[in-house]
């Protein structure tokens, strides 16, 4: 029997710096929510609004798989392992930071905001060599599928992680549907829809709201809108 968790959009942890407005699926900095630290290895999913110009100074991570997958605009980047680069919408970036890494993120347009989802999974190898990836998608295979992102394979479409985790990009026209089979037995999944509503297996979630399910096979999504979401397939134990 298939075990849902449901998070409304409007129940996410929410900090306006001015520069930066963000809303926390899972708690993150100062939003704390003991029933909402992570789902089995997702530990952060956080919907952030950079504004022109600004970003994020250098900071330090280690023994996290951190994907990054810009909504809108720009976001340039730099670290320590001497990777300097732009992701632009379309594209997703991964840095395994494993040993440790420092980096910086920033918008670097003076007129247009950066819309972006940053995601922390924790790693299945602590303490691996840290690691960057970046890879610009093909966004018409989103359109009415699965399109693959991200993988624990390097051979695989999409970006690879030190996680045996599998994130898909869909974009559903209104009406279509199309059942999601588990890759691997254990896992659980987190839906996120980034526009529009969809069902997931008849409950209906709108834009920005968060689905988890465990103990399921197969799951039955169904546009009721046009929609576009993400679809995170992740263990639970790890």
């Amino acid at each position: 029997m298939a075990t849902t968790i449901f998070h409304k959009a409007d129940t996410r942890g929410h900090a306006d710096h001015g520069w930066l407005n963000a809303y926390h699926s899972f708690s993150f900095a100062s939003w704390y929510n003991p029933d909402r630290v992570q789902f089995g290895s997702l530990r952060v999913l956080n919907d952030d609004t950079i504004a022109a110009g600004m970003g994020f100074g250098t900071h330090p991570h280690d023994n996290m798989e951190i994907i990054t997958i810009p909504l809108e605009g720009d976001l340039a980047h730099k670290d320590s392992m001497g990777n300097a680069a732009t992701i632009k919408t379309g594209d997703v970036q991964v840095m395994s930071a494993g040993t440790g890494i420092q980096h910086s993120e920033f918008n670097p347009n003076a007129d247009q905001r950066t819309k972006l989802f940053q995601i922390w999974l924790f790693p299945k190898t602590r303490n691996v060599t840290p690691r960057y990836q970046q890879i610009t998608l093909d966004t018409t295979e989103q359109k009415n599928n699965f399109a693959q992102v991200l993988s624990p394979n390097p051979d695989d479409a999409g970006v690879w992680i030190h996680q045996d985790a599998w994130f898909h990009l869909a974009d559903f026209d209104k009406d279509f549907s199309k059942s999601y089979e588990i890759k691997k037995e254990g896992n659980g999944i987190y839906i996120f829809v980034i526009s529009g509503t969809i069902t997931v297996d008849g409950q209906e979630l709108a834009t920005r709201d968060g689905l988890g399910i465990t103990d399921f096979k197969t799951l039955d999504i169904k546009a009721t809108s046009d929609a576009k979401f993400l679809l995170m397939e992740v263990p639970m134990t790890y």
